[in-house]
């Protein structure tokens, strides 16, 4: 079965399935052995996470049998199951549980994220928010939208451009190495004011709905990003990873720079990584 975008609105609400049958009856709910590391203490997985990515994989097993389909938990576990993405016909990728860290600690800052790959190129993307119960929603050439509880739709737009100094932004800092670190924390300070949400979704939402300017990202798994970038592009901004080469589907390395647009991209682009 080819992908229609008709179907988001089907994709859409098997998110917010697996967000009402895994997701929210565990939310501060889990037990000693409900909890994993990682790789590290802030890299977690926990049973919602599992459980969500299980429920979403059935149901698009059944309903495009012949999709490649790619989820954090189960590519965490193999991670050949990611060679061959940049060249799928069709693919789906998905966070069950984006902010896992927020999550297992209880705070209600997390979301579910899908992103939509045709032919090695990322034609939509969805983030659900379980608490809030909506939708943030791009496709390819539509533009982004808000779908509200309420059934309303609002379309989203990215910030004005403005000089950096007037800029708020997040660097996620944790998986660079020194120097360029201290570099980015230094010059961070050149903005008007940061944030930092440990949740891709939600600062993929803050970028996408104009709240907010920046974002740098050093390490790129296709779950955290794909649905984000298509969305925050959708609404009018501009990403390219650090070298100014287009981000794709099969990147995983070389980071990734998140703006308004291109001429604010490469003001921020001088600006943080000045020595």
């Amino acid at each position: 079965m080819t992908f229609d975008m008709q179907a988001i609105d089907w994709l859409a609400e098997l998110l917010a399935d697996a967000a009402r049958a895994e997701i929210m009856p565990r939310f501060r709910r889990l037990g000693e052995g409900d909890i994993r590391q990682k790789t590290s203490a802030a890299d977690l997985v926990t049973e919602a996470d599992v459980n969500a990515e299980r429920l979403i994989t059935a149901r698009l097993r059944e309903r495009y049998p012949t999709a490649m389909i790619v989820g954090e938990e189960t590519c965490s576990d193999n991670p050949a199951l990611l060679k061959g993405l940049g060249d799928a016909a069709l693919a789906f990728v998905i966070d069950p549980v984006d902010g896992t860290f927020n999550f297992a600690s209880g705070v209600p800052l997390f979301g579910v994220m899908l992103g939509v790959v045709v032919n090695g190129e990322t034609v939509a993307g969805i983030i659900h928010d379980p608490i809030g119960k909506d939708w943030l929603i791009g496709a390819r050439g539509a533009g982004s939208h808000i779908r509200h509880a309420h059934g309303a739709l609002d379309r989203v737009r990215v910030a004005e451009p403005v000089p950096i100094s007037e800029m708020t932004g997040a660097i996620s800092w944790q998986y660079l190495k020194e120097p360029e670190r201290s570099r980015l924390a230094r010059n961070h300070t050149k903005a008007l004011s940061q944030f930092g949400y440990r949740c891709a979704a939600h600062e993929y939402r803050l970028l996408a709905s104009g709240h907010a300017h920046f974002v740098v990202y050093n390490k790129l798994m296709p779950w955290d990003h794909l649905a984000g970038v298509l969305i925050h592009q959708e609404a009018g901004g501009y990403a390219a990873r650090i070298d100014g080469d287009a981000y794709l589907p099969s990147h995983v390395d070389g980071g990734l720079l998140v703006a308004p647009d291109k001429d604010s991209w490469h003001e921020l682009r001088r600006e943080l990584w000045a020595e």
